[in-house]
């Protein structure tokens, strides 16, 4: 019996136990689902701000684009054009009118020639803006012009007519009338006339870097009018569209001055080396004092002791007078200490010299006297003319590249001066330079 009862007891509390597993599963898939409907009200809570706040972006770059679009329309240029375009169709629906009427009073059959009439001071002031813009000669332009004119002209005269013989008017409003259908009639095509020349005008000017352009064009071909002509022929030389202008331009200066730098010739390159060797002479003084102090030294004469005279200076002299001479007594003294050899004190910090060119070392060996050079301790070898050292120069540096061509080379190579040296560096340069250019003309 007790053992039934604690069966019962221990199958209430197993289904109590499952019941309490079963809540707690079902108020997790409760809160579970709860947490899953909050986020997707999130999200689409998110997705509605953030279309909201795309459409208020889309919005204002609407009323951006507008704003823009209006600003650019009310430009004094599309004013101007779409004003005179107003203008002119004010102009022919006032002017034709008042032509239909005249010629319809005449006959109906002659409808046709008003339209004909405007049309044609019309079609020929599109005319001009066509030879405008193909760029045709100057005559087709003013004959296109004058047909505008007569045109025009012969619709005015009509308008006037009618206007001045209108009936229920005075004679002062029929004249004014008359004056206002002819003057409307003559505006429209003069309007036009002015829009187009002031835009020719205006596309030839271009902005300010295309004024800047034509100025430079204009100052080059004043300033180097050989080489421009010369770039010139190159051009028309060859083929259309193969060579432009400036390309030209380099090759021609390359021709006339030898250098590929432009603005550069070769009396602006010796100036440059000059400039070059005045700027290194300036900045290392201290070196060339140093030289010259010890170039100094060592041309100085040897300090010799002075030989005391006698001190009777009125006796005991050779005279002519005299038989023989008469042997002087000479009293002599201890030699004077030679003098010490000056110290040169460089006042100059001395600064770290950058080898620019080399120096021939100087000779310890004393000055020789001046003089004539006797015959035996001249140089045999002849002195050779420029040609000759060109083809010297032309000899020794051929497999040499361009970059080694330097004037220090070619004295050493050709043993000349160094004056003589950078006029043959500047020469062979040249040649070099030139030699691609001949080839191809």
């Amino acid at each position: 019996m007790s053992t039934y009862s604690e069966e019962r007891r221990a199958d209430r509390a197993a289904d109590a136990e499952q019941r309490r597993i079963d809540q707690a599963a079902a108020a997790e898939r409760r809160a579970e689902r709860e947490k899953v409907a909050d986020e997707r009200a999130a999200r689409l809570r998110e997705q509605q701000l953030a279309e909201k706040g795309r459409a208020k972006d889309a919005r204002a770059q609407a009323r951006a684009a507008r704003r823009a679009a209006r600003g650019a329309s009310l430009t004094a240029g599309n004013v101007y054009r779409k004003g005179t375009l107003g203008l002119v169709t004010a102009s022919a629906l006032g002017s034709l009118p008042a032509q239909v009427l005249h010629f319809a009073g005449i006959s109906p059959m002659l409808l046709p020639l008003p339209l004909a009439i405007e049309g044609a001071a019309w079609v020929m002031a599109a005319g001009v803006a066509y030879a405008d813009e193909r760029g045709l000669p100057v005559w087709v332009r003013w004959l296109l012009r004058s047909l505008v004119v007569g045109a025009a002209g012969f619709a005015a005269s009509i308008n006037y007519t009618y206007g001045t013989h209108l009936s229920g008017l005075s004679p002062s409003d029929a004249q004014t009338a008359g004056i206002g259908l002819a003057a409307v009639t003559l505006l429209g095509p003069l309007l036009f006339e002015v829009r187009q020349w002031v835009t020719t005008l205006s596309a030839k000017t271009g902005d300010a870097q295309d004024k800047a352009r034509r100025r430079h064009d204009r100052k080059r071909r004043r300033q180097h009018r050989s080489i421009a002509i010369l770039a010139d022929r190159l051009v028309s030389a060859a083929p259309f569209g193969e060579l432009s202008f400036e390309d030209a331009f380099a090759h021609a200066w390359e021709i006339e001055t030898g250098t590929t730098t432009p603005g550069m010739t070769p009396k602006l390159h010796r100036r440059a080396a000059r400039s070059l060797a005045a700027l290194t002479d300036a900045q290392h003084p201290s070196d060339r004092t140093q030289q010259r102090g010890a170039g100094w030294l060592r041309r100085r004469r040897p300090i010799e002791p002075l030989a005391i005279e006698s001190v009777d200076t009125s006796t005991n002299r050779s005279r002519a007078d005299l038989g023989k001479s008469t042997p002087v007594a000479i009293t002599t003294v201890e030699p004077r200490p030679a003098l010490p050899a000056p110290v040169v004190i460089d006042l100059v910090k001395p600064v770290e010299s950058i080898p620019v060119r080399a120096v021939a070392a100087e000779s310890v060996r004393p000055r020789r006297a001046t003089g004539r050079v006797p015959a035996a301790a001249r140089s045999s070898r002849p002195a050779r003319t420029a040609d000759q050292l060109l083809d010297e120069a032309r000899s020794a540096t051929a497999d040499w590249p361009v970059k080694e061509l330097t004037a220090e080379g070619i004295r050493k190579a050709v043993h000349t001066s160094p004056a003589k040296a950078r006029v043959l560096r500047d020469t062979l340069r040249g040649e070099r330079s030139a030699a691609p250019v001949d080839a191809v003309a």
